[in-house]
């Protein structure tokens, strides 16, 4: 068995403001309408209906889930559709109002065909929708399915076992259970397994994953997919760093990213200070402000997170000697690694596990990345990743009104932080501690299993019940 989850798929290009309410959504109702065309079955339908269930309802509006089941039904896909045709899809139906499946086969859709049961958890996963469609003059549906929008983007279909799918290539689902078991020349399932594989072979983390990557592709593919990851979040972060305004939703949430960069910029050219952290600040500010306006996103691992692994790559190649793009490629298949043991082995949804499955996962992605590209023994950027889970156990899921602004945009800069933070501290140790970071991944998933459900992305208590909505 192998936790190895491939960097092209942990890292999903997206929109926008959520990977589990918002592309993953998409990606389901995609991957329906496009089963029902295989199957012959795509004209045959007069009616279609979505109901989001548990975390999807309680937060979905907030979200843009709504708009994303109707563009994934149009058949977007998250990577490479227009942002600004996502947001607004559902609410600007109207009654009679058309809808091509598929981007061929027209029905009529209503705003009401789209439904939030929040007070209904399904048991497969809290992040759940059921499609429906129906045939003209049909009493019932002739196909029904539901999908589990696990995190990150991925989704899984009910019924298909284990397999999840977070990449839109495939569509349908199932096809990834043949990919899930890919013979990885360097298979692990917990990070002692790993630092034991490093130990024997002696290769650093990111030479197991390239390998690992390598066993279902080219080296030029794989390098060409990670530089366009890092495009992805560099061009993300320059458009965050850029835009003024306030974010959409109604909390009239300003931009700072912007602004703090024009301070900064003043306070290098004076020469007044060491402005490294605060660039790194404003980095991850950036992007989560990006994020909330529904904007082009990398997922790392999630978009709620999605401003830490940047952040720090941009730290590395703005202030560490010797930085390289190279170094980048290095960042993002250690990053790989260690967030494919926290989603093997706990979570990486904000539904099921809280924030501490979110930021503390990309918090300790991150941490350990740095601390490889400045050297690190594999030992060290384990003992960097601890550091960084260990330091968000607990860590509740609790956004204001149900959108990704108040904590989220701040959070993730405070870890992007601690990130830089541990991967330095784990620098000054020789990797010999005494939690490990198996022990810390499991006690997040104790952590997320033993939480209130009003702290897990329902905006049903902490802040999002004590912050008065203006």
């Amino acid at each position: 068995m192998t936790a190895y989850v491939s960097a092209l798929d942990l890292f999903s290009i997206g929109i926008g403001p959520s990977s589990s309410h918002t592309v993953g959504p998409m990606r389901a109702a995609r991957a329906f309408v496009t089963s029902l065309a295989e199957a012959g079955d795509l004209e045959r339908v007069s009616r279609i209906h979505c109901s989001l269930y548990g975390s999807l309802g309680s937060t979905g509006l907030g979200h843009g889930t709504p708009d994303a089941v109707v563009a994934g039904l149009m058949g977007m896909r998250p990577e490479s559709c227009d942002p600004h045709a996502v947001r607004g899809a559902w609410s600007r139906l109207e009654t009679g109002g058309v809808v091509r499946l598929a981007g061929r086969h027209p029905i009529e859709l209503d705003r009401d065909d789209v439904t939030l049961e929040p007070r209904t958890r399904l048991p497969g996963h809290p992040n759940a929708l059921t499609l429906a469609a129906w045939a003209e003059g049909d009493a019932l549906p002739f196909v029904e399915q539901t999908y589990y929008s696990v995190g990150g983007g991925f989704i899984r279909r009910d019924g298909d076992g284990g397999g999840e799918s977070g990449r839109e290539t495939r569509a349908d689902v199932r096809a990834d259970a043949a990919a899930s078991v890919i013979a990885h020349p360097y298979p692990f399932a917990t990070a002692e397994a790993l630092i034991a594989l490093c130990d024997s072979t002696g290769l650093a983390i990111d030479e197991l994953a390239r390998a690992n990557e390598l066993s279902s592709r080219t080296e030029e593919a794989l390098d060409a997919g990670l530089d366009a990851i890092w495009a992805a979040m560099a061009e993300c972060t320059r458009n965050g760093l850029g835009e003024h305004g306030e974010l959409p939703g109604g909390l009239h949430v300003k931009r700072r990213a912007a602004a703090v960069r024009e301070r900064l910029r003043e306070a290098d050219d004076a020469g007044a200070r060491d402005t490294s952290i605060e660039w790194l600040h404003a980095f991850a500010l950036a992007v989560n402000e990006e994020n909330a306006a529904g904007g082009r996103v990398v997922t790392a691992p999630t978009n709620g997170a999605a401003g830490i692994v940047p952040a720090v790559g941009h730290y590395y190649l703005r202030f560490v000697p010797g930085a390289s793009a190279d170094g980048i490629r290095r960042y993002l298949l250690t990053a790989t690694a260690i967030g494919s043991l926290v989603k093997a082995n706990a979570s990486i949804s904000g539904a099921e596990a809280g924030c501490q499955g979110e930021v503390g996962t990309a918090c300790a992605m991150a941490a350990g990345g740095l601390c490889a590209v400045l050297g690190g023994t594999p030992a060290q950027v384990e003992n960097a990743a601890e550091i960084a889970m260990e330091h968000h156990l607990g860590l509740t899921c609790d956004p204001v009104a149900g959108l990704v602004q108040i904590p989220c945009i701040e959070r993730n800069a405070i870890a992007s932080s601690t990130a830089v933070s541990a991967a330095r501290l784990a620098l000054h140790g020789d990797g010999t501690h005494l939690v490990s970071l198996d022990t810390v991944i499991e006690t997040m998933r104790q952590t997320g299993f033993d939480m209130s459900t009003k702290y897990k992305e329902t905006s049903e208590g902490g802040l999002a019940v004590n912050v008065v909505e203006c």
